[in-house]
């Protein structure tokens, strides 16, 4: 995909005037870091608070009276669980329970939700739900292009937006909407960083001015290298790394996502690949020495690392590495080949970094 092709968030031209430098990643440009560097980034997400744009990710908008039953059919979790204002994370599956997918969806009304995907599955989630559509009176719309994703989050993220929002911020795993700088939007308490904070869905027109007030009071502009080292420290996944079709939810220790008695598409395969248990394990890990391994650096013995970086707060190299299940318990060691190079690393608890215990 050449440059002229690459999408741009309704923030591009203020990533471009804060200094961001800016790389293709799916299908959009984006900012991957500013001129503090990622550990700067990083740190002020874990301190005090840092804002992403992550309008990048897809929204899919689903409504009519058989919309409860729609989502119930496609997604992993259990949707009968989620109350109107409601998060809920879950996976969307193929037939033989390769995951497609994985999706944070709001439930706004009795028979209305919006789902928000992974930018580079977005148009193949959409068209996935679209063919699945006969037999239930529902509308999905692609909603995308309307919409801005903010994303705040740090120890103070809520105090920043709470000054300028007209309610109170809603608990994590809730939505409402509201209006925060004079702007109507479905504030969020969800994120991807394994701190607090909220996401800010809004009109695609009003995001550079919101973007700016948050950075003017004090948030820090964040790009996608902060974004994953944030959540690598915090063991959430990332399609395309640890989750992919070539892998199940209980392979990806997502199996708390999933309620085959529900019977959502690719149930059965989950519901087997369950009572059989996994062959391999995806766990994170700790290198014991220098180094830093990163995706695709095969295990010795066995097994793959899906994600590595330095983890800016531990100063070591961490990520997550599909084991066989037999050495994939909490102590175990193993060697992983870095570029030819052998590093020792040992399977750890989650989340890596945790800041009771490591800050």
């Amino acid at each position: 995909m050449t440059s002229s092709t690459l999408k741009r968030t309704a923030l591009f031209e203020s990533h471009v005037d804060a200094g961001a430098k800016i790389v293709p990643f799916a299908g959009w440009e984006m900012p991957v870091q500013y001129a503090d560097g990622i550990r700067a980034e990083h740190m002020a997400v874990r301190d005090k608070a840092g804002i992403f744009d992550v309008s990048h990710m897809g929204e899919v908008e689903i409504q009519g009276p058989g919309a409860g039953a729609f989502v119930q059919h496609l997604y992993s979790n259990d949707v009968t669980k989620m109350s109107i204002g409601s998060a809920q994370y879950a996976l969307l599956c193929a037939d033989d329970g390769g995951v497609l997918d994985d999706l944070f969806t709001y439930r706004l009304g009795p028979e209305h939700y919006l789902t928000v995907t992974n930018a580079s599955n977005h148009e193949s989630d959409y068209a996935w739900m679209c063919a699945h559509t006969e037999g239930f009176d529902v509308e999905v719309t692609d909603v995308a292009d309307r919409i801005a994703m903010l994303a705040v989050q740090g120890p103070v993220a809520r105090e920043i937006v709470q000054t300028i929002a007209d309610m109170p911020l809603p608990a994590r795993m809730t939505a409402s909407r509201g209006i925060v700088f004079g702007r109507e939007m479905l504030v969020c308490g969800t994120g991807y960083t394994g701190e607090d904070g909220v996401e800010l869905l809004v009109d695609r027109d009003d995001a550079p001015a919101v973007w700016a007030e948050i950075v003017r009071r004090g948030a820090k502009p964040a790009g996608l290298a902060a974004r994953d080292t944030l959540r690598l420290e915090a063991c959430f996944h990332l399609y395309g790394n640890d989750l992919s079709t070539d892998r199940n939810p209980i392979e990806a220790g997502l199996g708390w996502a999933c309620k085959e008695a529900t019977g959502f598409v690719g149930s059965e395969a989950v519901a087997a690949a369950r009572a059989a248990g996994p062959e391999q394990k995806l766990v994170p890990f700790k290198l014991t020495g220098s180094g830093i391994a990163r995706q695709g650096n095969p295990v010795v013995g066995g097994g793959e690392v899906t994600s590595g970086t330095m983890s800016p707060c531990l100063g070591i190299g961490i990520g997550m590495a599909y084991l066989p299940t037999e050495r994939a318990t909490v102590g175990d060691e193993f060697e992983i080949d870095v570029r030819g190079k052998t590093r020792t690393a040992v399977v750890a608890s989650k989340p890596l970094y945790d800041k009771e215990t490591d800050g």
